[in-house]
């Protein structure tokens, strides 16, 4: 009889175009071979175009998936994206913090195409209730400046940002550097629990087909910590996972593709 593989889980919203959410999650650890499972938070209806509506699941049902998995099956890390309301957000920051394994939080605030995927009203509770529960909070630079008001210009900047999302408790921030400009051909993240400060560095690629990438990384994150990695290499191993898939994208519909989660396979 084959050992089970390590297990993740994913809390977030589905994307019904496969690109990106749940989705992404799910082909993200296959890839990297790990089980994944799901928790939906949230249905969208969405393309390469957009987003063109979005439905909430209510409390109850988040709470029941969750409790179904992880108290028959078990879990090795969790990665949640997709929260959407205040209400969600309180209810898996509270099943968090009765789950050991490590959590990474990815706080969506918007789309690739600039939806809006979380309220408002819901960010002082990712603030105060969601990212005190990380192991890994990792924010792009849009929900950094939700977040914490800073405005990321420079590597510098970054910085100052993970400081700022550190201060809300999370053991190590991943500030998600992707759109920033500078070093030109050199895509850059950050990694940092205030001491250690590593920057994962790859090139950029012409490809426009991005859709999915701040998932991506994410799930390839918390698939490294199932699998026992330290936070630093399941974060370089993330890095160089999506690097390949962003090189990769492709077309698909008349807007932004997705990213290629089965690049490895495919190359």
């Amino acid at each position: 009889m084959t050992d089970a593989p390590p297990l993740c889980l994913t809390v977030a919203g589905s994307d019904s175009g496969g690109g990106a959410g749940i989705q992404a999650d799910l082909k993200t650890m296959l890839a990297l071979g790990v089980h994944g499972m799901s928790v939906v938070t949230a249905v969208t209806a969405q393309n390469s175009l957009g987003v063109q509506g979005v439905w909430e699941l209510p409390a109850e049902a988040v709470k029941a998936q969750y409790r179904a998995v992880v108290d028959d099956i078990g879990v090795h890390a969790v990665k949640t994206g997709m929260l959407a309301s205040t209400a969600l957000v309180e209810t898996v920051a509270e099943l968090l913090a009765a789950t050991s394994a490590p959590a990474v939080v990815d706080p969506v605030g918007v789309s690739k195409h600039g939806d809006a995927l979380l309220a408002a009203s819901a960010l002082d509770a990712v603030r105060k209730e969601l990212l005190p529960r990380a192991t890994v909070a990792t924010p792009n630079l849009d929900e950094v400046a939700q977040l914490t008001g800073v405005v990321v210009e420079s590597e510098d900047d970054m910085r100052r940002a993970a400081d700022a999302v550190l201060a809300y408790g999370p053991q190590w921030a991943l500030i998600k550097g992707g759109h920033l400009a500078a070093h030109g051909n050199q895509a850059a993240d950050l990694l940092t629990d205030g001491d250690t400060l590593l920057w994962l560095r790859a090139p950029r690629h012409g490809n426009r087909h991005t859709h999915g990438t701040g998932c991506t990384l994410a799930s390839a994150l918390a698939a490294g910590l199932a699998k026992g990695q330290d936070v630093p290499q399941a974060a370089m191993e993330a890095k160089e996972y999506v690097s390949g898939a962003l090189a990769a994208g492709f077309a698909l519909g008349a807007g932004i593709g997705p990213v290629d989660h089965a690049w490895q396979w495919n190359r």
